[in-house]
């Protein structure tokens, strides 16, 4: 190959995927497994290694023949040092030294990107976000962060924390996330939404309401994110008012970026993307009356164009140096 592969990789909360991929964002191949099964950190990135020299395998490429490596990752990070520094998606990550293990390893460059901001160059490289010049994107999955492309850049900040808007409070309490209670974060992520079901579906249970899709306490203390999402689409009234619910609160979210940055775009992914249409009319709603009309107006807000595919993709703008 001309130009060489490009090994990505995508560390989330939930999962990580490794893919090998070229600089037009074409996979060739692509493994996940599940981040939580791996014993920690040390354990997913021995399984990290093992499946890239897998797949290297399956397709009888030769490391040689790959130019670099990319790390899309939650924050907070070091990126210079090439350290995972304590992401709360990821407990125990303290200070992990993830560059220099893999360079160790494979002998490659290796780069690491907060997984907000990569994922905000791939949209604007490849998916919903061409052709602009000031755009933002929330990943809204396990948890909530932003990656900022300002004047047709992208925005790190003083110490590499940009874009972190999920630690902004939005209600004196509330769900937590990033470690606060009622935080942005606390209401628009996975985390954040289970939260909201279990108060939710707890409060009515013990008014004596019926909750069709989850119908006891120890069944909503095991819920997830993904059933409040199956259940709204399925017309279930409680799932969709807890989305609603999450909705509201991003669109208080949404009113304080757009205020302050102005942007031509907010592009949102993970369970945004999946959930639009109980999400965004609710988010939609609050921004008309919470944000600047003529920035309001100015401003699209769009489920990710990449769709499922954009944390491989943002994997591979990480490899390919242009995050």
């Amino acid at each position: 190959m001309k130009d060489g592969y490009l090994l990505g990789i995508d560390i989330g909360g939930t999962k990580c995927a490794v893919v090998l991929g070229d600089e037009n964002g074409r996979i060739y191949k692509r493994y996940a497994f599940p981040t939580r099964e791996q014993g920690g950190p040390y354990g997913v990135i021995e399984k990290i290694i093992q499946t890239a020299d897998t797949i290297l395998d399956e397709l009888s490429v030769s490391i040689d023949d790959v130019r670099s490596v990319g790390i899309s990752c939650g924050g907070p990070l070091d990126t210079k040092r090439g350290l995972i520094l304590s992401p709360p998606n990821l407990p125990g990550w303290d200070e992990i030294p993830i560059v220099d293990i893999l360079k160790d390893r494979f002998k490659k460059d290796v780069f690491l990107e907060n997984d907000a901001n990569a994922c905000a160059v791939a949209e604007w490289k490849f998916g919903a976000g061409r052709g602009c010049n000031n755009m933002i994107f929330l990943t809204f999955g396990t948890g909530l962060g932003a990656g900022l492309i300002i004047n047709g850049r992208l925005y790190r900040g003083a110490s590499d924390m940009a874009g972190e808007v999920g630690h902004i409070r939005l209600a004196p309490d509330g769900p937590v996330g990033y470690g606060k209670a009622g935080s942005f974060e606390g209401f628009c992520s996975g985390g954040g939404i289970v939260q909201l079901a279990r108060h939710e579906i707890i409060s009515r249970l013990r008014r004596g309401e019926k909750v069709a899709f989850c119908p006891t306490e120890e069944k909503a203390n095991t819920i997830t994110a993904a059933d409040v999402g199956l259940a709204a689409f399925q017309g279930d009234p409680v799932a969709i008012h807890i989305l609603q619910t999450s909705g509201r609160y991003l669109g208080m979210g949404l009113a304080i970026l757009i205020d302050i940055l102005n942007p031509e775009r907010i592009i949102l992914g993970g369970i945004f993307a999946r959930c639009r249409e109980f999400i965004q009319p609710a988010a939609e709603e609050v921004l008309k009356a919470e944000a600047l009309p003529s920035s309001y107006q100015a401003c699209q807000i769009l489920p990710a164009g990449l769709g499922e595919r954009i944390g491989d993709l943002s994997s591979l703008c990480v490899a390919m140096g242009i995050v």
